[in-house]
């Protein structure tokens, strides 16, 4: 049996990338903004005829801040949230003209049958763990989240695809990468991360202990677990300081891991992730592109899945 290469998409964090980096004077016929569905179509199309995956996987947030998740940490997130909800996700800050071009990007991954993956009570990221510890070949993520980072694994041929100018210019993440960038390897990128904290997604990590000096930490004692072990062991070379300040962040500690580290263990939906060597529904695809304005990049994404 042949290998098949994987590519998994952490759509959101692609989709805000071409939010950004597409003008919003690309508009669809009635004048409603298209930018980020067009960015997203054609940088598909670039990593399909660039990479040429067997399966890909358009991975969704169904719940951006997962609740298990806020319990743990209350702080995750908390501050892109632009509404509370007694019943479902909360709501996110997202640009006023952002938000439609959400459900149209959605309609255009369908209509083209590139399979689209969302698990209710889960993050994108969560899939793309579940997805990667599933799979039998090698796996290729592409995002814009260092989050992701974790699962880089070169024994199991799991590299990130950190997009840098686009996705024509990808910054490939692989162990040396990240050893040479961070000092550690793939699980221990999710130690570093929640040592250091991480602003951008409400983490606190550990007064006082920055990137630098948790990758210290991390060498000399191996992991968190061993960290947390030389808290306590007085011949530890830990300074008073450091030694103090993760004391004190013990209940941290303790909940962390599991809020930074993604899920492997998601229940999927049954779905086919073969990439499409053509629109699944042609008609609908047409259509789309008519009524939204989007001929251009809905052409070039075709011919890249012909060739």
């Amino acid at each position: 049996m042949t290998t098949r290469r994987l590519m998994l998409l952490d759509t959101a964090s692609l989709y805000y990338r071409a939010y950004f980096g597409v003008p919003d004077s690309v508009k669809a016929p009635d004048g409603t903004p298209v930018n980020a569905v067009r960015g997203l179509l054609d940088f598909i199309g670039r990593l399909v005829q660039d990479h040429r995956p067997d399966d890909l996987v358009a991975c969704m947030d169904a719940d951006w801040r997962p609740h298990w998740r806020v319990e743990l940490i209350p702080s995750y997130k908390a501050h892109r949230v632009a509404e509370e909800t007694e019943i479902g996700p909360d709501v996110e800050e997202t640009p006023d003209t952002l938000a439609p071009q959400v459900p149209i990007i959605e309609a255009a991954l369908d209509a083209f049958g590139i399979a689209r993956v969302g698990v209710a009570g889960y993050e994108a990221d969560d899939v793309i763990g579940t997805l990667t510890a599933r799979a039998g070949g090698p796996v290729d993520i592409v995002t814009g989240d260092r989050d992701l980072y974790q699962l880089v694994d070169d024994a199991r041929q799991r590299r990130v695809l950190y997009p840098l100018k686009g996705v024509g210019t990808l910054q490939v993440t692989n162990e040396a990468w990240l050893r040479e960038k961070y000092g550690v390897d793939g699980p221990g990128y999710a130690n570093l991360a929640l040592l250091r904290g991480d602003p951008s997604d409400g983490l606190p990590g550990v007064p006082g202990i920055g990137e630098k000096t948790a990758a210290k930490l991390l060498d000399a004692y191996g992991d968190l677990a061993g960290i947390i072990a030389a808290i306590g062991d007085p011949k530890s070379k830990l300074t008073p300081t450091q030694r103090k300040r993760l004391d004190e962040s013990r209940p941290y500690l303790a909940v962390a891991p599991k809020v930074v580290q993604v899920a492997s263990d998601v229940p999927l939906p049954a779905f086919d992730p073969a990439l499409p060597t053509a629109p699944a529904q042609p008609e609908l695809v047409d259509a789309l592109a008519h009524r939204w304005g989007l001929g251009g990049a809905v052409a070039r994404l075709s011919s890249a899945l012909r060739h």
